[in-house]
């Protein structure tokens, strides 16, 4: 039987180039970076290399890259280590209704810790409200987080713009003798590697980025945290990553995270364009030959890979499921909520209705996609949808009323 993955969003395969860097650092190379014997220094010599690298990919210092062990934990590093690094009594946080939810719960958390967090609107499309942003920053506001591109959807936020609104409050700021800091915290876990980052160009203080989600292993990420700015670490122990972040470096996994950016340096550009043909090919393919099907997120401003389409009349976990017996694998929304039977929270805040927001399909394409695999794809997503809407017990137009 085929098997065709199109979840690349969830988590990439690695690749076998990744693989065959990593192996050495099982057996050979296997020392513990701290210690002072040849062994260990070995292991302190490639994991700074492999820093300074993914330091150059997006132009940053190497300092200024902390390892850790994925996109959750760095952005429960970002909002937790400035929460206890305050010191105002009621900290103010503006993060957007549909961030995922590593972000989402450490707001949670931290409101029970007495912050104070404003979730901001999103259009229809899905970019967040700036001028609900202009409006919400106090002079209590420490930091400001909205995603580079969003997991579910794919639709890219305007970072610059958001910079600038951030930058014009810490001229006020200092305009008006205020020492309190402001930072622009973005998780990038979506965009690193598949599009272009410049830390010196792209005005956040901290970036959270996963290595699996690049076809590097599971397991390592990275926060970059901007020259000058604390963080109180979240795990205390030895004096690990400057003493940010204690725990014995995962030596062979940032060997891995670092072969996969070298290979993303140089694949990126013509990836992202061979993908975005083969993404609009799909929307293209699904909404002319599936009556009631709709593109969620916005049209153009979407990450490369990225297909989330709702159809009328049957619940995506049905579709899922089905096509899975076909060999296809797609997701519903996030696998980090796959278990979750509400709507997904980001197509509820593009206000769309529990029927549409549960009918709901991602297909996310990656570096073994085909035109090919499409084409079979959409061949066996109509006859599902034909038997699925054959067996409902209301039409879809009774659906739209």
């Amino acid at each position: 039987m085929k098997y065709i993955y199109l979840d690349y969003a969830a988590t990439t395969p690695t690749d076998p180039r990744v693989i065959k860097a990593m192996k050495p650092y099982f057996r050979r190379f296997f020392g513990n970076p701290s210690s002072l014997h040849e062994t260990g220094q070995e292991a302190r010599r490639i994991v700074k290399k492999s820093r300074e690298q993914i330091a150059r990919f997006i132009n940053a210092e190497p300092e200024e890259i902390i390892f850790l062990s994925g996109g959750s934990e760095a952005d429960n590093m970002a909002l937790k280590g400035t929460f206890y690094q305050t010191n105002i009594n009621t900290p103010h946080f503006i993060t957007s209704k549909i961030e995922h939810h590593a972000i989402l719960e450490p707001c949670h958390f931290l409101e029970k810790q007495g912050a104070e967090i404003t979730f901001l609107p999103i259009d229809k499309s899905g970019i967040v409200d700036l001028d609900a942003l202009k409006k919400s920053i106090k002079n209590t506001t420490v930091m400001v987080s909205i995603m580079h591109a969003n997991n579910e959807i794919g639709t890219i936020q305007p970072l610059e713009k958001i910079g600038e609104i951030i930058q014009q409050e810490k001229e006020k700021r200092k305009k008006n003798n205020i020492d309190t800091p402001i930072y622009f915290h973005t998780d990038a876990v979506q965009t690193f590697g598949h599009l272009p980052i410049n830390v010196k160009n792209l005005p956040v203080d901290f970036l959270s980025a996963s290595s699996h989600k690049l076809y590097g292993p599971k397991g390592v990420g990275l926060l970059y945290i901007r020259k000058g700015i604390k963080i109180e670490p979240l795990i205390h122990g030895g004096e690990h990553e400057q003493g940010r972040r204690a725990s014995t470096e995962n030596v062979s996994g940032i060997v891995g995270f670092a072969k996969a950016v070298e290979l993303a340096e140089k694949e990126m550009a013509q990836e992202a364009e061979r993908l975005t043909e083969l993404r609009d090919y799909l929307i293209a393919e699904i909404l002319t030959k599936i009556e009631k099907s709709h593109l969620n997120g916005d049209a153009k401003n979407r990450l490369p890979n990225n297909v989330n389409v709702s159809i009328e009349g049957i619940e995506g976990e049905s579709m899922l499921i089905e096509l899975d017996y076909f060999g296809i694998a797609c997701s519903t929304g996030s696998a980090c909520s796959s278990e979750e039977l509400k709507p997904s929270h980001v197509l509820s805040a593009m206000e769309l209705s529990p029927e549409i927001a549960h009918a709901s399909l991602r297909f996310s394409l990656g570096k073994w996609t085909k035109k090919k695999d499409l084409d079979y794809l959409v061949e066996k997503l109509i006859l599902v949808v034909n038997r699925l809407r054959g067996i409902s017990p209301l039409k879809v137009s009774e659906k739209i009323n």
